[in-house]
């Protein structure tokens, strides 16, 4: 009896043990997601791309002179405006949903809309404030105010400092400028280096190399514009025209900044390409680059045209409004904004296709899985995402009208999940069966805006065609775009 009580608790706790192990619930293991593609976006790169339309103001002695690229000969006196209110900038962008602004900081004349300590040729010398003014710094004051972030453009090439065409003094100097920017002025979300420059320029080395060192060394979330990156490129036109396909990739060391003949390459980029630089498209809101009295800002049409070529292609769409002589963007300007905004909203704030079902090629993990066709109806554009299995050859999802309604519409949105790589090489499109779209990159957003106008129908299929790897698709749309005239140029 002795005995058997002594062996008594451990009987009773390897029973217990037992009991709890069968009784408990069983955890579920998720499928993990599918391996990256390389190259991969930054953090950084990732929250640019999803600004989408962004903001530049070409403001200096040009507003004054009637110019576009100013002889650097010019007077500071000519610098001198009446009612500059960088406030209204900046709530002129907060208006139309903006939340990047560039400024011309130092455009091609060499004149410095900041005192730098490097320069006489600067507003210092100016009437504006008897001297004492500092535009950069209201520019970002005001920006900060509104919420919105800021970016800043150093012309390299400078028409008016003596040290152009002295390599190594002009390099110092450069150098000495973007350190006073991105030192004094708070956090800078893009450095703007234009490679543009007159053919009787003299002859002149940027030792890129050192600057984009020192821009990462002061500010390391920051965002290069250049030609070739190595954050952000160039779209290779002034038109705010992407081409198709559009990728997010090049390869940088094949590329020589400011060289001539990498537009096309840069307007299309690489599906072999080794850096993940995506393009953005720059483009002003009336002809020229800096406020001309002559002008006027481009139509309504005009501007949704150039979106459908930007942003629908897979860019950033970086549009121009230039301040005017008295320091203000003009109210006709603010006013088209307001309407591309209101536009746009209209377009895409409905997405006809979220109460439609959803059918796949398949699913990644199986119907219990995280990566279901329904994740293309979610507000995660990045990192939900419906992924088909990767044994499958023929890959596409289906929008289902539901109660035998008509689809109505004449706008098709496609986004991939880019943070883990640009993977879809082609696509088409069918309305019950019939091809209205075949076309080749998507990225991290593709618009299709169907050439005949509206369509109507039940089922819509996207079917991915040729692929660097198994598609991942995070966002699904069918819009209505009233303002769309088929039986103009269109695209």
């Amino acid at each position: 009896m002795a005995k058997m009580c002594h062996h008594f608790p451990s009987i009773f706790f390897f029973t217990l043990l037992h009991l709890l192990h069968f009784s408990s619930p069983k955890l579920e293991v998720s499928t993990p997601p599918p391996l990256p593609i390389l190259p991969l976006p930054s953090f950084s790169q990732l929250k640019w791309q999803q600004r989408e339309v962004i903001m530049f103001l070409h403001f200096g002695p040009n507003t004054f002179t009637d110019s576009e690229w100013g002889t650097g000969a010019e007077s500071p006196a000519v610098f001198n405006p009446t009612a500059l209110d960088a406030t209204q900038w900046a709530a002129t962008a907060a208006a139309a949903g903006i939340s990047l602004m560039i400024l011309t900081a130092k455009h091609h004349d060499g004149f410095c809309l900041w005192p730098s300590k490097y320069t006489t040729h600067s507003v210092s010398r100016s009437p504006w404030k008897d001297g004492q003014g500092d535009v950069v710094e209201e520019f970002v004051t005001a920006a900060a105010a509104h919420g919105i972030d800021v970016g800043l453009y150093l012309s390299p090439w400078d028409r008016h400092d003596r040290r152009y065409s002295h390599d190594l003094p002009y390099n110092e100097y450069y150098l000495a400028q973007l350190q006073e920017l991105l030192k004094r002025y708070g956090n800078v979300r893009e450095i703007w280096f234009d490679g543009a420059k007159g053919q009787n320029a003299p002859n002149m080395s940027y030792y890129f190399s050192d600057w984009f060192a020192m821009v990462k060394e002061l500010q390391s979330s920051i965002n290069i514009f250049s030609d070739a990156g190595p954050d952000v490129r160039w779209v290779g036109n002034e038109k705010g025209f992407a081409g198709t396909p559009c990728w997010s990739t090049i390869n940088r060391s094949s590329l020589a900044i400011g060289a001539d003949g990498i537009s096309q390459y840069l307007n299309k980029g690489d599906p072999r390409g080794t850096n993940w630089v995506p393009p953005e498209c720059d483009v002003s809101i009336r002809k020229g680059w800096f406020w001309h009295k002559s002008e006027s800002p481009k139509t309504l049409e005009q501007l949704l045209k150039i979106y459908y070529n930007s942003v629908g292609r897979n860019c950033v769409l970086l549009i121009n409004v230039p301040p005017n002589s008295t320091g203000l963007i003009p109210q006709q300007d603010a006013n088209t904004l307001v309407q591309f905004k209101t536009a746009i909203d209209k377009i895409f704030t409905t997405n006809l296709a979220q109460n439609c079902s959803l059918k796949a090629s398949s699913q990644r993990g199986g119907k219990e899985g995280n990566f279901g066709p329904q994740n293309v109806l979610d507000n995660d554009h990045l990192w939900s995402y419906w992924a088909p299995k990767e044994v499958d050859d023929d890959h596409w999802i289906e929008i289902r009208s539901q109660q035998n309604q008509r689809l109505r519409f004449n706008v098709v949105r496609i986004q991939e999940a880019i943070g883990l790589g640009q993977r879809i090489k082609q696509h088409e499109i069918y309305l019950d069966g019939k091809r209205i779209v075949k076309e080749s990159s998507i990225g991290y957003k593709r618009l299709h805006r169907i050439k005949t106008g509206v369509v109507s129908g039940y089922v819509l299929k996207v079917r991915f065609t040729e692929f660097r790897a198994v598609p991942l698709i995070s966002s699904l749309g069918l819009h209505l775009d009233p303002f769309w005239n088929p039986t103009g140029t269109g695209l």
